[in-house]
């Protein structure tokens, strides 16, 4: 018995320590992929288009299957929890970014104010859905100077007033709670299913640049 327990102990070759830490290097990446692609996704906040709601500075995690799992080669997304609805935050593939190259595509993160056949309007800055007054968490009341860009589905003053449209089948109408600086579905038009990348849930992380300081009282904090 001791003879066999001997053999065996001289069969087991220890691996060199670079090879180990090679090989766990390896599988953390691979598991951080899957994680990055189907579970969860890291984004930061570099406009003050989402403001109150999300500062610029501000770090969140982002659900990426509530949606579904939009697999390669596939049309269709898979196993999904739910459909965006009207409240939603969502991060999105820019649309305007369509044909160019992957490292050069942005993402951008709205609130969703319109779902497939849904008719908005917006009027003096208010905003109607199916008639009715939709308003967002954070009103903005303060007038702005800034006026965003034309664009071929909207011209310019299409940010204040905007006659009614229908949302097209699998497509999202959004804006930014900061509606005087967002550049949004008033000026470029609706978010196609396909481009939505996942749900804002929670900010981890907030950095206020002018003061050079946490913010504390936002970590931690739900999306609303």
């Amino acid at each position: 018995m001791s003879q066999h327990t001997e053999i065996t102990k001289d069969l087991i070759v220890k691996k060199p320590w670079y090879r180990e830490y090679a090989e766990a290097l390896f599988v953390a990446a691979i598991l951080a992929l899957i994680i990055r692609t189907f579970v969860v996704q890291a984004f930061k906040i570099p406009s003050g288009s989402m403001e109150d709601t999300l500062l610029i500075g501000d770090h969140l995690l982002v659900c990426k299957f509530i949606y579904g799992t939009d697999l390669p080669f596939m049309d269709q997304f898979v196993f999904p929890l739910t459909d965006p609805k009207r409240g939603d935050v969502i991060v999105f593939e820019f649309p305007e970014d369509e044909g160019k190259p992957w490292l050069e595509r942005r993402d951008f993160i709205k609130r969703v104010v319109g779902i497939p056949g849904d008719v908005v309007e917006i009027r003096n800055k208010k905003v109607y859905v199916n008639g009715e007054h939709q308003a967002l968490p954070q009103e903005m009341h303060k007038e702005s100077t800034l006026i965003m860009p034309g664009s071929a589905i909207s011209p310019q003053d299409y940010r204040d007033f905007m006659p009614a449209v229908t949302v097209p089948v699998n497509s999202y109408f959004v804006m930014g709670d900061n509606r005087d600086r967002s550049y949004d579905s008033r000026f470029w038009g609706f978010v196609d299913r396909s481009k939505i990348k996942g749900k804002a849930f929670i900010k981890y992380w907030s950095w206020d640049h002018e003061k050079t300081f946490p913010r504390f009282n936002r970590i931690g904090r739900l999306i609303k």
